[in-house]
């Protein structure tokens, strides 16, 4: 089940919501539990059993690390190992295969294949946050959960349970046990899921149908021009594809009573790649500073050993996202510019106008997500030679491509992909505008009023059509 669906929206939702309002406190956490898992059934009703198994994993290694303290260590070790052993078998192991079959010459009757198995939707999410609670047990930053309903509440919950953003436990320990919702929490958590749906049907559904035109082409077939438009739309894609359900995560959160950190804030306005990953998916960069680069000795041990440490946590983040040697690629590539800007081009950078820093991640972030759109590492490669090799620039027209609502979009994505608020408050305080009642009330009354029409037509959209794509549900 997905968040931009008609069965969400109009059937699951309101019960989830009606339940929570009405049933007494001692019966929430078990009645959200049983919704998280109902909702996890709708989608993967074959491997329902994989994240079950993931709860009681992480719920038995976690109460073992805090009661056996002289065997902590290897109690860690154990759960650590399982998570991921049940993350690779699903993930990477054929991957694995594929690469014996193609160091041995394997064809035909005698490539090894993995039979009947599916990747379950958000394995990797649910995966890193069971692990993070049980180092964190171990680490004694956060309390081991006696009661299985709370573990299991928290690796399953349904807003952030296939996307994100990954909770830690300490974070959240107390809103599991008692929490609570007012008017304002609520209104603020419709207001932001409003929002995030938004994003998601208009912005990243679009241009995503743009995206998917251009990258079906025979690459030889791709122009110059061509080539930047299917990047550019792809990249604004997965931006409001992605932020636009962590927006929906954390606004759900919000009415159920939960507060989830931030996920994404303006990546595309970056300077350096450093910026860009303080700004892209936080909770997983967060994830890999805490639990891979910090214990592999971060910046403490030398600067070769720094630079070491980030190429291990980018090839990691690689391998996380997917299970193809352009992920791969895109994560070193990602790697090798973070430790570029520690050995002296960040000091570069910075005495460049901002325009020319900006321009200097975008180009980097685009060429990028080539690789992470095109899984044949080969393809990938042509595509970002199309990019540069100024070809068919005579040729290309416009709107063989795009049409005018595509077009409307494009713009829409590329201002709202900035911060947009900062720079209305900007002339905001130069118009002397801050301190009138009557702006204010209006600027807040016409908000409103587009965030609604804009929730609107998205219902309206997802209720006539069936495109409605998510990139993330690979992970």
């Amino acid at each position: 089940m997905v968040f931009s669906s008609v069965v969400f929206l109009f059937l699951f939702l309101p019960l989830v919501l009606a339940g929570n309002a009405f049933l007494p406190k001692y019966l929430r956490n078990c009645f959200l539990l049983f919704a998280s898992l109902f909702f996890y059934f709708w989608g993967e009703i074959e491997l329902i059993f994989v994240i079950i198994i993931s709860i009681l994993i992480n719920y038995i290694i976690g109460i073992g690390v805090d009661k056996v303290r002289s065997k902590a260590k290897l109690i860690l070790i154990i759960g650590i190992l399982a998570n991921f052993l049940m993350l690779f078998y699903y993930k990477y192991f054929q991957f694995f295969l594929d690469n014996i079959n193609g160091i041995f010459g394997y064809q035909g009757n005698e490539m090894l294949v993995l039979q009947g198995v599916r990747l379950p939707m958000g394995i990797s999410f649910f995966t890193f946050q069971g692990v993070s609670y049980v180092i964190d047990v171990y680490r004694k930053e956060a309390k081991a959960e006696i009661n299985p309903i709370n573990i299991g509440l928290y690796v399953a919950l349904f807003p952030q349970l296939i996307a994100g953003p990954i909770v830690r436990y300490n974070t959240i320990m107390d809103q599991i046990k008692d929490r609570t919702t007012s008017f304002e929490k609520v209104y603020e958590g419709v207001l932001r899921f409003a929002i995030g749906f938004s994003k998601k049907i208009i912005i990243a559904n679009s241009l995503a149908q743009v995206a998917d035109s251009i990258f079906v082409t025979e690459i030889d077939e791709i122009s110059s021009p061509l080539a930047w438009l299917g990047i550019i739309c792809y990249a604004l894609q997965i931006f409001f594809d992605f932020s636009g359900y962590s927006d929906m995560a954390i606004g759900l959160g919000k009415i159920l009573g939960f507060d989830f950190e931030e996920n994404f804030n303006f990546p595309y306005v970056s300077k350096s790649i450093k910026e860009f990953w303080r700004r892209w998916h936080i909770s997983l960069s967060t994830w890999f500073r805490d639990y891979l680069y910090i214990p592999l000795g971060g910046s403490r041990k030398g600067n070769l050993r720094t630079y070491f440490n980030l190429f291990i946590v980018f090839l990691v983040t690689g391998i996380w996202h997917g299970a193809s040697w352009s992920f791969i690629f895109w994560g070193l590539f990602h790697g090798g510019f973070l430790v570029l800007e520690k050995l002296g081009l960040d000091n570069f950078l910075k005495k460049l106008y901002a325009p020319f820093q900006h321009l200097y991640v975008l180009i980097l972030v685009l060429i990028g997500w080539v690789y992470f759109r095109v899984e044949d590492f080969s393809d990938a490669s042509s595509y970002v030679f199309s990019m540069f090799s100024f070809r068919g620039m005579e040729s290309f027209i416009w709107h063989d491509y795009m049409n005018n609502y595509t077009t409307f979009t494009l713009l829409i994505g590329l201002l709202f992909s900035i911060n947009l608020n900062e720079k209305v408050l900007i002339i905001e305080n130069k118009l002397n505008l801050i301190k009138s009642k009557l702006y204010k009330k209006t600027k807040i009354k016409l908000f409103l009023f587009v965030v609604f029409i804009a929730f609107y037509f998205s219902v309206s959209e997802i209720a006539n059509n069936t495109y409605n794509p998510f990139i993330y549900f690979r992970f």
